[in-house]
């Protein structure tokens, strides 16, 4: 048998990043674990709903922003308090793409990954 498990983004500035998905979207820090050398920090945040996580990989030499390309992955996520959230997203000026066709609206983290906001479907 094979779950999902976790998704990984390198970031830049590790509590800005951690800061923003507390925020935005009520991540909390499950667990994590630095290198003996203090080279690097992955740091999961999850919810209680699933176990899926979100890794935040911190290169401590990493002083360049990640090339992201076109952008053309994401994270999505499902929320049965669409209007609500989405005018939280609209207030901390982080959504950079809507799509009111399909119901949809993607934010943008600190380092430029994207992540879509779905409405529960019922």
């Amino acid at each position: 048998m094979l779950r999902f498990d976790h998704f990984n983004f390198n970031v830049l500035d590790l509590e800005k990043s951690i800061s923003f998905y507390q925020d935005a979207l009520g991540l909390q820090i499950v667990r994590e674990h630095v290198a003996e050398d203090q080279s690097f920090k992955l740091v999961y945040l999850g919810v209680s709903e699933t176990s899926f996580q979100l890794e935040l990989t911190w290169l401590r030499d990493r002083t360049e922003p990640y090339n992201l390309g076109e952008c053309e992955f994401h994270l999505a996520f499902v929320t049965d308090d669409y209007d609500s959230i989405y005018a939280k997203h609209k207030e901390m000026g982080c959504i950079c793409y809507e799509n009111p066709a399909m119901g949809i609206y993607f934010i943008s983290d600190p380092d430029g990954y994207w992540i879509e906001i779905v409405p529960a479907r019922t």
